[in-house]
Order: structure tokens, then C-alpha cells, then sequence
């Protein structure tokens, strides 16, 4: 005789009901909107139940009484609607984002915080404020996570944080999920990422995949695209960009080096002009850029030309020392001397094009270019930040060492590119 439990069990269970939200906080996400030695951003989701969202934050202790002297903020908040793609009957859902900058903190401090509605509360998470100076700092680069992400790009988070659990900062190439306005797959990527994303920064840019086609009266798509309707409730960055690209193209000063977000889908001609302004007032050591379209295409039958034309004649002007991308499921790195699109062992750009997610595609026309290149590997990256050195290394999801180089940079600025792997040969 079967159970009335074991035919509970065997009922197909709706995977969207996994994600709903309650009035438990649930997605907590910490970013920057401002100085990162003096300020954080905390974001969470609740279903609309909640009113009022606040923040409990103090000084890290060794004591369990934290709740004693933190201090308490409100949140402000906006409601989504969860889009009609993967909800029974078409009717989607509203869940309710919570954001509260927190500033005024005191650098290279320890805090911790948590967050909810004065009844209902997340668990006590931990960060550090960055230094207000030029220090070495550490920090993690993913290419495309996409498909499949709880169940495949989950394993590849975990291994890079156990390899660098006190990465300052997580970087994210775009296309973090497969179809922008799927709730669903943004649950799977908050799983996947869990508590570590309530506790180090989320730096991400978006890619091709978190835009969408909107859907006019008649349901049908049109050729109209827009960013997902998740992206701006879920990732707050400073409002430095172009107007209308805010929380995709922005730029953060931390510790001596200069990160910068381009929106690689829209509004070239605009981001050139703020880039070449945002180069030329950098007094920072290191400038490393992310964006989603590769420069120089890894994989097969792809070339972004016209981003290109527009960006690389103001990264060669400004000696940009590091570029990561994503996009071309594949893995390839190359050295560009400054003004030219001629490879150089030993100095220039480097161009980085890496994948983390288990798509794969084939290498294309470009490979013969590149210094190091993989496809059919889900990579991550570590990338150590000195003052006269970048290190970086590029890991499989079983840990191996891929690829490794440094950029040492002299007291005149020149920089020299060091092989730490040997002259090794294009391919996996």
C-alpha cells in the first residue's frame, strides 16, 4: 500500500514555488553606491507582506549580543513583478526588493549586519569596509554563468571561494543568467551564490542575456529589447555612468585601482566619450575594465567590430592594464601593445575572455591569436592587486591551475607582462 506521503512526493513539483517570496528575507546582496572604505549597500527580497524593511548593522564582535549596540536603518523599497514566463496561469507575481546604503563607516572595520522587518530577520552576515588608501587587495572573476546554474555553476562559486575566502570583491562578466526576465533562473542564481553573496561584494555587468524582448498588447514579442526587470531592484552601483545605463555602467575606486562597468549592449558612442573623461581624471595606480562582448572574439564566427572602434583607441591612449570579458563560452587571453592589435609578450592590455558556466563553444578564427586559450572547461579566476603587480590566475572548476601571468608596473608606469606558466601553446 503506498503512502499518502510517498504519493505527495511523486506529484511534479512546481519549480517556481521554490522561489516565491515570504516575508522571510531571502536574495540579501551587498554592493557599492559609494566609497567602499565608508559605505555599503545591503538588498533583499521579501514578499509584499512586509511594509517596512530595516537594517541592524554594528562593529564585528567576538560577543553573541550584537543586537545591543547596532544601530538601525530603514530601507526603501520597490515592488516587481515576477514576468509571465514560468508562472501557472500567466499571472506573475510581486515580490518586494529592500535597499539601504549605509554610510559614514569607518574603514578597514569589520561589521555585521542583518536585515528584515523587526520580527521577521535574516541570519547575522559579516563584511569588511575597504582601506581609504592604496592597499593589496584580492578579488574573484567569473565569465558567463547562464545555464544551468544551480545545479552546474554552483560547484564552480564554491571551489573559487574556498581557494580565496577573503576576496575583497566578486566580479561578474554578464550573462550571470540565460533569460533575463525569468525569475526562476535568478532564484537559481541567488541559490547557487548563497550566503557569500551577503557577504562580498557583487561587482556585475550585464550582457546580452540580461535583456529582453518586450511583449506588446497582443502577446507577442517585439523587437524591442529592455534590461531585466530584476537587475536595477537587485544591483545598486554608483549613478557615475551615462544616464540610462545606471547600475550597468558605472565605475568604483577601490584601494588604489580604478573598476569600471561599460554596458557592451547599448549606447556606445555616449559610454566612449564618459570613458575617455572618467580615464583621464584617474588618479588610481590600475585600471581594469569589465564588459560583457569580447574586444577580440574567442569563439567561433564572432567579432564585435563596432565595440571595438569605439573603446580600443581609448584603452590604448590610457594604458588600461587589464580587460575581462565574457560572452564567447570559451577561454582566451591575449597582450596588446598599446596602438596596435598586434599581440605583445611583454607588455600592453591584456585581454581576458572567460567562461563559468557549463555552455561551451567551439574556439573560433581569433585562437591562433591568443596566448592562452580553452573551450570545453568551466573556469574562474583570482586576481591579487599590489601596488606594482597584478597576478592572476586562471583556475578550472577542480581547482587546476590553467593559466597564471603578472603585470608589473614600474615607478614611470611602464609595464611588463611575465609568463608564470612558460611559454605554453595556445589550446586546452
Amino acid at each position: 500500500m503506498i503512502s499518502t506521503a510517498l504519493l505527495l512526493l511523486q506529484q511534479p513539483f512546481d519549480l517556481n514555488d521554490r522561489y516565491r517570496p515570504t516575508p522571510i528575507p531571502d536574495r540579501v546582496i551587498l554592493t557599492w553606491a559609494d566609497d567602499p572604505a565608508t559605505s555599503i549597500a545591503v538588498t533583499w527580497r521579501t514578499s509584499r507582506a512586509v511594509g517596512q524593511g530595516r537594517i541592524q548593522i554594528r562593529p564585528s564582535g567576538a560577543g553573541p549580543s550584537l543586537e545591543a549596540d547596532a544601530v538601525q536603518r530603514d530601507a526603501r523599497h520597490i515592488d516587481v513583478a515576477m514576468p509571465i514566463t514560468e508562472v501557472k496561469d500567466n499571472t506573475p507575481f510581486i515580490a518586494r526588493w529592500h535597499t539601504v546604503q549605509v554610510r559614514d563607516l569607518t574603514p578597514k572595520t569589520a561589521y555585521v549586519y542583518r536585515v528584515g522587518d523587526g520580527v521577521n530577520w535574516s541570519e547575522w552576515h559579516g563584511f569588511r569596509t575597504a582601506s581609504d588608501r592604496p592597499e593589496p587587495f584580492s578579488f574573484i572573476y567569473f565569465g558567463d554563468a547562464q545555464n544551468d546554474v544551480r545545479s552546474r555553476w554552483s560547484r564552480v562559486v564554491r571551489e573559487a571561494y574556498s581557494d580565496l575566502p577573503k576576496a575583497s570583491f566578486v566580479l561578474h562578466a554578464g550573462d550571470l543568467i540565460n533569460r533575463a526576465e525569468r525569475d526562476l533562473e535568478w532564484g537559481e542564481w541567488f541559490e547557487a551564490g548563497g550566503w557569500i553573496n551577503a557577504r562580498i561584494p557583487q561587482v556585475a555587468t550585464p550582457g546580452n542575456h540580461e535583456y529582453y524582448r518586450l511583449i506588446n498588447e497582443k502577446g507577442e514579442r517585439t523587437g524591442e529589447r529592455a534590461l531585466s526587470p530584476q537587475w536595477i531592484p537587485q544591483f545598486e552601483y554608483p549613478r557615475n555612468g551615462v544616464p540610462g545605463l545606471e547600475d550597468t555602467n558605472y565605475f568604483i575606486d577601490y584601494q588604489g585601482a580604478r573598476i569600471i562597468s561599460l554596458n557592451s549592449s547599448e549606447k556606445f558612442a555616449e559610454q566612449t566619450e564618459w570613458l575617455d573623461r572618467v580615464l583621464t581624471e584617474n588618479r588610481n595606480r590600475w585600471t581594469l575594465i569589465t564588459f560583457h562582448h569580447p574586444m577580440f572574439s574567442t569563439a567561433k564566427g564572432r567579432d564585435n567590430a563596432e565595440l571595438r572602434a569605439a573603446w580600443k583607441p581609448v584603452f590604448d591612449r590610457h594604458q588600461v592594464d587589464l580587460v575581462m570579458q565574457g560572452h564567447d563560452h570559451t577561454y582566451g587571453r591575449m597582450n596588446l601593445a598599446t596602438g596596435l592589435t598586434m599581440q605583445d609578450d611583454s607588455s600592453g592590455t591584456v585581454y581576458v575572455v572567460s567562461v563559468s558556466g557549463p555552455k561551451m563553444y567551439e574556439l573560433g578564427e581569433n585562437a591562433a591569436q591568443m596566448r592562452r586559450t580553452a573551450a570545453q572547461t568551466q573556469l574562474y579566476q583570482l586576481v591579487h592587486v599590489d601596488q606594482n603587480k597584478i597576478r592572476y590566475e586562471s583556475r578550472t572548476a577542480t581547482g587546476e591551475l590553467y593559466d597564471a601571468f603578472e603585470i608589473l608596473k614600474g615607478a614611470d608606469g611602464r609595464k611588463t607582462i611575465v609568463e608564470k606558466l612558460g611559454r605554453r601553446p595556445a589550446g586546452p
